[in-house]
């Protein structure tokens, strides 16, 4: 079994240096049916081990164990693998327990022919559930209790909420367990919020202490059928783990910190100009999106569905194509970042 553990808000899974990913806070791009390219990294958000707090969380987290991040109400994220090029691994990607890439029930066993997961690389990340022939919609934080997350769309309650992952390792023998030669790799550039400037004030709303995940905007992105085949993956070496969402005032009550500064939005980071970003990936398939998941309402969808007035900004946005970076994705290498790119600054 694989040790989960938690190093430089990187959840790392094994031993050092093998598989390990983060949760990015990033832009949370307008729900107006339009498909945008892929926002940036705007630096990891801090994860907390439960057991450093046992004596102020959750009796349900005391059971479960495992990890939590805070994110505002309404705030988007996505999740970054880092993965070896000579070592992949199948991951799977629950919210609320529904299987984000499939939309069933989540399980802990990896199952054939199901298409429940993704293998890192040559998948770099996920931005969202599996929604489209070539899109996803956006990861965007909502508290539980009011409908909104994919679990209660799907399920019909809200009883988990937060994210689940189980990384498997490969079949012994099938992989090196070296690299052959050095051949690191990156994914799209992140700018820091200082990068920015003084962030302006947002309405964002903090009731609601747990959270979980529920469906925002359109977003190019593929995700990647698993090439190596069901038989590559060893179903009983795995590394799972809980990551709870919690608000900033449930987050501040716990641990006595504060949290990330209130994100900026789509609309300032478009007016600056920075860039978004683009995967040439053509030569790679694209999961079919389930029905299940392809009907779950946007949180824009389920406020007009409640009669509530815009609780956020949803402006479409004018993105021209040089404000657009593409990498090349070569399905041996992974991403190729061009010259002078780091993704997280």
């Amino acid at each position: 079994m694989l040790e989960v553990t938690a190093e430089k808000n990187n959840l790392v899974f094994g031993e050092a240096h093998s598989f390990s990913l983060n949760f990015q806070r990033t832009l949370r791009i307008p729900d107006d049916d339009k498909t945008y390219p892929l926002p940036p990294g705007l630096g990891q958000f801090p994860i907390m081990c439960v057991d450093d707090y046992r004596d102020r969380v959750p009796q349900s987290w005391r059971e479960r164990g495992g990890f939590f991040i805070p994110m505002y109400q309404r705030e988007a994220l996505w999740i970054r693998f880092r993965g070896r090029q000579w070592h992949p691994n199948a991951v799977k990607i629950g919210i609320g327990r529904v299987n984000a890439v499939s939309g069933k029930p989540w399980q802990d066993e990896l199952l054939p022919y199901e298409d429940d997961y993704v293998v890192s690389p040559p998948q770099p990340w996920l931005d969202g559930i599996n929604a489209g022939d070539g899109f996803i919609r956006q990861f965007v934080a909502m508290p539980l209790g009011m409908g909104y997350t994919v679990e209660a769309q799907i399920t019909g309650e809200e009883v988990f909420g937060g994210i689940q992952i189980i990384v498997y390792e490969p079949v012994p023998g099938k992989f090196p367990d070296q690299p052959p030669t050095p051949s690191p790799w990156d994914d799209r550039v992140g700018f820091g919020l200082k990068s920015l400037g003084e962030v302006p004030p947002s309405p964002i709303v903090t009731r609601g202490a747990e959270m979980g995940l529920g469906a925002g905007g359109r977003m190019k992105q593929k995700i990647y059928p698993d090439r190596h085949g069901y038989d590559t993956w060893d179903a009983t070496n795995y590394g799972r783990v809980d990551v709870h969402i919690v608000n900033s005032m449930m987050f501040r009550e716990i641990t006595g910190m504060e949290p990330p500064a209130t994100p900026i939005t789509a609309k300032t980071y478009a007016k600056h100009k920075y860039p978004w970003f683009d995967l040439y990936d053509e030569h790679l398939d694209d999961l079919h999106a389930p029905y299940s998941l392809q009907q779950v309402k946007s949180v824009k969808q389920m406020d007009e569905d409640k009669g509530f007035a815009p609780q956020q900004d949803d402006d479409s946005l004018e993105i021209t194509d040089e404000q657009v970076i593409t990498y090349d994705m070569d399905a041996d290498k992974g991403v190729k970042p061009e010259a002078g790119n780091d993704k997280e600054q």
